[in-house]
């Protein structure tokens, strides 16, 4: 029995991995939703279903190889885990995803996993064919809609800094400012995501180029379309890195800095940025992008702020 329970246990975790990689690898690389709703800017379309059902069929194939092997409850979910570890190994070395991406899918991919792990018990002890059969066939219907059916999702992240100082002074330091120097506080920043370093322009009108610069040498181009001294900067993006880390499944499309006079002497400065997602589900994700981007303000506007505050 011992004997037995050694092998079963890795083949399911070898099998359920090996289905996810050949699963994902023939969307990722034939990549049949680029016909259906993909911008030639991102890299490919995650859909719902990597997250969410592949993880679950993942489950339940560990399920059938583990069916006799009398774990209780805590040892499924602990081999379960097992099986999303190596499930993100797999896609850091076979499907070139970068490290924080990873860390944002893992709950996902952890706890759809131990969901399917269940739904799997369930229908092996039982032995139910005609529910086996459902499940399986249910799954594959919700897939290919969502292959069929994924939209990229766009949204607006605000935020403001009170500064004190005139918006004259704040204007100076918008446009282009030097080095960040500061170290970075936000937790994705310490784990090595690119954060905003320095910004620069070649000139001060309307149409002018500049350029934002992230740690790691990464380039955010960008054309300012809006340039009211004192009043609003805005900005399109025209060139991003192409790099897992932070781009290929989201394109920032706009930026904008906008200062109000509160009268006092101090100035309230808005960030606004604009960006399209294309993961799903876009629910889960953008909560993530929302942070990040929140705190790529953060770190900007309090830059400005110091230098605007300086004097």
């Amino acid at each position: 029995m011992n004997k037995l329970k050694i092998p079963k246990l890795y083949q399911g975790v070898i099998v359920s991995n090996l289905f996810a990689m050949l699963v994902i690898g023939i969307n990722k690389y034939i990549d049949v939703n680029y016909i259906f709703y993909k911008s030639p800017g991102a890299d490919e379309f995650l859909i719902l279903s990597n997250f969410i059902l592949i993880p679950i069929v993942m489950g339940i194939i560990c399920s059938r190889f583990w069916r006799d092997l009398e774990m209780k409850n805590a040892i499924y979910i602990g081999n379960s885990v097992l099986t999303g570890f190596i499930a993100i190994i797999f896609s850091y070395i076979f499907l070139n995803e970068g490290s924080i991406c990873l860390i944002i899918v893992s709950p996902l991919v952890f706890g759809f996993i131990v969901t399917g792990v269940f739904i799997g018990k369930a229908m092996f002890r039982k032995k139910n064919n005609t529910l086996n059969v459902s499940v399986i066939l249910l799954i594959a219907i919700l897939y290919t809609v969502d292959t069929l059916t994924g939209r990229p999702y766009d949204e607006q992240v605000t935020d403001t800094m009170l500064i004190h100082a005139s918006p004259a002074e704040v204007w100076k330091h918008v446009a282009a400012f030097d080095p960040i120097t500061e170290p970075n506080h936000y937790f994705l920043f310490k784990l090595g995501m690119p954060s905003p370093m320095q910004s620069t322009v070649d000139g001060y009108y309307e149409g002018a180029h500049r350029k934002c610069i992230f740690s790691n040498g990464y380039v955010f181009d960008e054309t300012m379309t809006t340039f009211k001294p004192g009043e609003n900067l805005t900005f399109d993006i025209t060139n991003q890195p192409r790099d897992p880390e932070i781009m290929g499944h989201i394109d920032i499309l706009r930026g904008q800095f906008l200062l109000h006079d509160n009268g006092d002497g101090t100035t309230t400065l808005t960030g606004n940025s604009w960006y399209r997602l294309y993961v799903a589900p876009a629910w889960y994700y953008n909560l993530w992008a929302q942070s990040i981007t929140s705190n790529v303000h953060i770190r900007a506007m309090q830059h400005i702020k110091q230098l605007s505050e300086a004097k």
